[in-house]
């Protein structure tokens, strides 16, 4: 059931909105979710991708446990270039193959100061979620006193 009046549940107009959307949009589209490891310390289930971080491919042809750093995010095309994933052209040069950010795991992030006040605010929203919305046996016994 559609909410909000002001928000379009047709498909057309969604696929329109999503492929012609502005970078900085497009940056938050382009998020990968986070290994086990980094999402239990960091509290995050998905960031972002970006330049240096180190990923490991999930889905497709180049699916695999080899790590790879991210050589480049090209927003124009919704894919992300990796180190050693590569394929021979006809004439012998060797290309990067662009991969959708939602099909890698992210392994290591490259942190500075603004991606870990991002971490934070996330961890510190998911925490909030946790808490609210729980009764506990002290709030109870209160409410029926």
């Amino acid at each position: 059931m559609k909410l909000n009046p002001f928000v379009s549940s047709s498909r057309r107009k969604n696929r329109k909105r999503h492929f012609n959307a502005p970078s900085h949009i497009i940056r938050k589209l382009m998020s990968s979710p986070l290994s086990k490891e980094l999402r239990q310390k960091y509290n995050v289930r998905s960031m972002p991708i970006r330049k240096d971080d180190e990923v490991q491919v999930t889905r497709g042809h180049y699916k695999g446990q080899q790590v790879g750093k991210v050589v480049q995010v090209y927003r124009k095309k919704m894919v992300i270039f990796i180190e050693r994933i590569q394929r021979e052209k006809a004439n012998g040069a060797s290309v990067h193959v662009g991969i959708h950010p939602s099909k890698v795991v992210i392994v290591k992030l490259k942190l500075d100061k603004d991606r870990k006040k991002i971490l934070e605010k996330k961890a510190k929203s998911r925490a909030a979620d946790k808490t609210k919305g729980k009764h506990t046996e002290e709030s109870v016994a209160m409410a029926t006193d």
